[in-house]
């Protein structure tokens, strides 16, 4: 159509209709040969809806409103629909009773490449019809051929699935009555972790004040006396002897190797040991080792039983544990009689620390004692038992982890 009708058209970016000659010489081109045969109606529309020419000569000239298959056009598609002639311009092939192909074709400017028209034009498609009828026929064919035999094919699976249900059924109804007890276990667990975690980030927020108050009320202190020291007017006043300012930067430095042992103090006891790789024997023997090393107190250690592989999270709960348990005794009891043991039976690891303090009431656990809070939260959330009990001859905390159940886990 562009290499019939285009170079036929004016320059419609300079002229907005059709004069005689073309419009005859149109006529001349639509009304013979292949496209005589085939077209029934042809129509040039302008950008606002004008028809520019026709084969229905009453439409030359009239404005209709653009549709969507006209707008779009005139944006460079190509638009085409089979039977459906609605628009207000298709009364004539609406009567015609014929099943048409309507198509819409933008007309490009030779020279420029611009869409300057469109050309709308409606094809007898009869053969079109009855192919396209012929198409659905064999579709439909090939549809049930395939159904036919996805029908078979599925019918065969279900069989075989159905005598596979038949012989497993048995067997899955004593696996539901397993799930089910495993299911209730689950959830206590779950409520467990659930208030575990609720409570971790109250008692992290709790460590990090009480290491924020130890850093005050002891680094803190003693580096504020050295610069207090350094600021004074021994130290500023050229006029003051030398053994006195000597006594006073023996003092300054006093009071820096006090603050910078206090911190090593505290990093130490933050800073966990590689026990990744070590016994529970050995993991025992390190925490001890270090709290005699900071306190300078002695720990009795006793180990009974044999021992088994344990989990990291394990290995780090006991020794957390044993270091905190050891520093509340030292803190609270100043140390007297302080004693780690260990008790094994083939499932369950026992560790109680101990001391001969005055003891105090386990029902009431003041901020001071945070120690024990934190403790109890830690061993609880791997599934043990934490108890504590206090008289006036002494402490005793006590933490059992069962390891057949946490190697299940």
């Amino acid at each position: 159509m562009d290499s019939v009708i285009a170079p036929l058209l004016p320059d419609m970016r300079k002229s907005e209709v059709l004069d005689e000659s073309v419009a005859h010489a149109l006529d001349e081109t639509l009304g013979q040969g292949a496209l005589g045969t085939r077209l029934e109606s042809f129509k040039l529309w302008r950008r606002d809806g004008t028809i520019l020419y026709s084969t229905d000569k009453t439409l030359i000239g009239k404005r209709f409103e653009p549709s969507d298959n006209l707008r779009a056009a005139f944006a460079g598609q190509m638009v085409s629909e089979f039977d459906k002639l609605d628009d207000s311009d298709s009364e004539a092939e609406r009567a015609s009773g014929l099943h048409l192909l309507e198509i819409y074709n933008p007309v490009l400017q030779p020279w420029s490449g611009e869409v300057v028209a469109v050309s709308e034009f409606y094809e007898v498609a009869t053969d079109f019809e009855r192919n396209l009828h012929q198409a659905l026929i064999r579709t439909w064919l090939d549809v049930a051929a395939v159904t036919a035999a996805f029908f078979l094919g599925l019918s065969a699976i279900v069989f075989r699935g159905s005598r596979m249900i038949s012989s497993q059924s048995r067997s899955l109804k004593q696996r539901i009555a397993e799930l089910s007890d495993l299911l209730a276990q689950n959830r206590l667990l779950r409520l467990r972790v659930q208030r575990a975690s609720q409570r971790a980030t109250a008692l992290n927020e709790r460590y990090l004040r009480r290491i924020g108050a130890d850093l005050h009320d002891g680094p803190a202190q003693l580096v504020a006396l050295a610069a207090l020291g350094i600021d004074s007017p021994v130290i500023a006043d050229p006029a003051t002897p030398q053994s006195k300012r000597a006594q006073e930067l023996l003092a300054i430095k006093a009071h820096l190797d006090d603050a910078m042992r206090e911190i090593r103090s505290i990093s130490k006891g933050l800073v966990l040991p590689h026990i990744e790789h070590a016994e529970l024997g050995e993991i025992l023997q390190l925490a001890v080792r270090a709290h005699e090393e900071r306190t300078g107190v002695k720990v009795t250690l006793s180990m009974t039983g044999g021992h088994a592989p344990l989990s990291p999270a394990a290995k780090i709960c006991i020794f957390r544990f044993v270091q905190e348990a050891l520093n509340n005794g030292f803190r609270h009891a100043g140390g007297e009689g302080q004693s780690v043991e260990k008790h094994f039976d083939g499932e369950r690891v026992c560790i109680e620390v101990a001391d001969a303090g005055a003891g105090f009431d386990p029902q009431i656990v003041r901020p001071e004692r945070l120690g024990l809070v934190g403790l109890r939260e830690r061993v609880e959330s791997l599934g043990g038992q934490f108890t504590v009990t206090s008289s006036q001859s002494g402490t005793v905390v006590r933490m059992a982890l069962n390891i057949v159940e946490m190697g299940q886990t």
